[in-house]
């Protein structure tokens, strides 16, 4: 599992629109790095909009937005056409960028236990480390409070 201070797992997945993205690539730019659990879900959704109404803001600060989740590329492109999402989607379909941040964990759901991705938020550097972090995450309020991070460093 990573924390605050660490340096910031390297990885390169499928994306939205094709191709690939590259967190280090991404330098110098900051990034914010949120895995969630499914594409076109309630609380899902809600946290993508949220991100890309914001997104010029975050742009402005000089980072960039990453959202994560084990679905396909292919339905990242769905989930971004139907909701005019304008962050990039990743594709993390078995799972190794999800266990390098400690986001697949196991969660409790009307009595039954599954493992799936615990809505978490990393905030990273210019340098590639961990600034912040924000785990077992509720949408309310969190793209605010990102972004109000990210315009702190």
């Amino acid at each position: 599992m990573t924390q605050t201070g660490e340096l910031a797992p390297d990885f390169t997945l499928p994306r939205d629109g094709g191709g690939t993205v590259t967190l280090s690539a991404l330098q110098p730019s900051k990034v914010v790095l949120y895995f969630y659990p499914k594409d076109d879900t309630p609380g899902c959704t809600k946290q993508a909009i949220g991100f890309t109404e914001q997104l010029q803001a975050f742009k402005d600060a000089g980072c960039e937005v990453i959202g994560v989740s084990k679905d396909t590329a292919a339905k990242h492109d769905k989930f971004r056409d139907k909701h005019s999402l304008g962050v990039i989607l990743a594709s993390d379909a078995d799972g190794e960028v999800c266990e390098q941040y400690g986001v697949w964990n196991e969660k409790s759901m009307y009595g039954k236990t599954f493992m799936g991705i615990e809505r978490s938020t990393f905030l990273i550097g210019s340098d590639g480390k961990i600034l912040q972090e924000w785990r077992k995450v509720r949408v309310p309020g969190h793209v605010e409070a990102v972004l109000e991070a990210v315009q702190s460093v």
